[in-house]
């Protein structure tokens, strides 16, 4: 493995885990007012690109950090139309 591929880990990994206090906070507290719909339509919108690229690429890091980031944007797009 060289400096790059542990370069792309480490930010799929940081860039991931990120969004963990988000999805944490709302899943506890079930509130939602304080975030922006747009914003979070946006990011996941560009998160999913980001995925496809990275499928396209065979990059395993950018495959898994922006699967596991969609997944928590769309659980936080998901509880921020339900607690409307």
């Amino acid at each position: 493995m060289n400096i790059f591929e542990v370069l792309g880990y480490l930010a799929a990994i940081l860039t991931t885990i990120s969004f963990l206090p988000q999805v944490f906070k709302i899943y506890k507290t079930k509130e939602t007012k304080s975030i922006s719909l747009s914003m979070y339509i946006v990011l996941t919108i560009g998160i999913l690109l980001w995925l496809i690229y990275g499928i396209h690429l065979k990059s395993l890091p950018m495959i898994l950090a922006n699967s596991i980031t969609l997944i928590s944007l769309i659980y936080i797009l998901l509880m921020k139309v339900k607690y409307k």
